[in-house]
């Protein structure tokens, strides 16, 4: 595929999101949702459900609102949820498949990466320990620590600084629409890998490259390399 970003400089570092691109977590919390809203008998929709994928906590009661219409079934069945999901996620978090050997490509070519994930920083922790990808990383960005989440910037603008690289060296790996955006807003040379949800409109728009799998990812992303665009930090 042709390069997409031919005015960036060399990609000197890269930057994943975790749920939905490294770990096999949101269909867990779709489970969680389902779980939740049986034992509460509140009724959910998958839109609904769907709608919060790459979605900051600071936002769900905001987006469920527009399905329920009470606040108190709203904080019940967030906290159910949350008590579903940690439960769900106490044994081996599974991973997407192909990340380990693109975390191990980028190893070997002395790219340091990050996370930049929606998630709160002692789950997010929980998770990457949990699934063996923590060492893989020189720097973590989480939730809790950004005051304005996805698909603002900050988050990747946060990242990139941890790193000490521009956001315009740095590729991304992202499978929602708000982390895509997120991405794309920062000036990182993104790469959307989809998992329960398409791009939206306004994503295809962006005209970021959408690939199938995690291979596929690594794969475009030799290609850009290959044209002299990188440098290790």
């Amino acid at each position: 595929m042709h390069n997409a970003y031919p005015a960036h400089p060399p990609v000197r570092a890269a930057i994943f999101d975790m749920d939905g691109l490294m770990l096999d977590t949101e269909r867990i919390a779709l489970a969680a949702w389902e779980l939740a809203s049986a034992e509460l008998a509140v009724q959910l929709s998958q839109e609904a459900i769907l709608g919060m994928v790459g979605m900051h906590s600071s936002k769900v009661s905001g987006h469920l609102a527009h399905y329920l219409p009470d606040a108190g079934v709203i904080a019940e069945l967030v906290a159910c949820t949350h008590r579903h999901y940690l439960a769900l996620t106490e044994g081996p978090i599974p991973h997407k498949a192909g990340i380990l050997a693109l975390l191990d490509w980028l190893k070997a070519l002395g790219l340091p990466c990050a996370v930049a994930t929606s998630t709160r920083r002692p789950i997010a922790e929980h998770h990457l320990q949990a699934a063996g990808l923590w060492p893989y990383f020189a720097a973590t960005v989480c939730g809790n620590e950004v005051t304005h989440p996805k698909p603002a910037p900050e988050i990747y603008l946060k990242a990139a600084a941890a790193l000490g690289v521009d956001p315009r060296e740095c590729l991304a790996f992202e499978d929602s629409n708000f982390g895509v955006q997120a991405a794309h807003a920062a000036g990182c040379r993104a790469i959307m890998i989809p998992d329960l949800r398409a791009p939206s409109a306004d994503t295809l728009a962006l005209g970021m490259p959408v690939v199938s799998n995690l291979d596929a990812a690594r794969q475009l992303a030799a290609g850009w390399l290959a044209q002299g665009q990188t440098t290790a930090a």
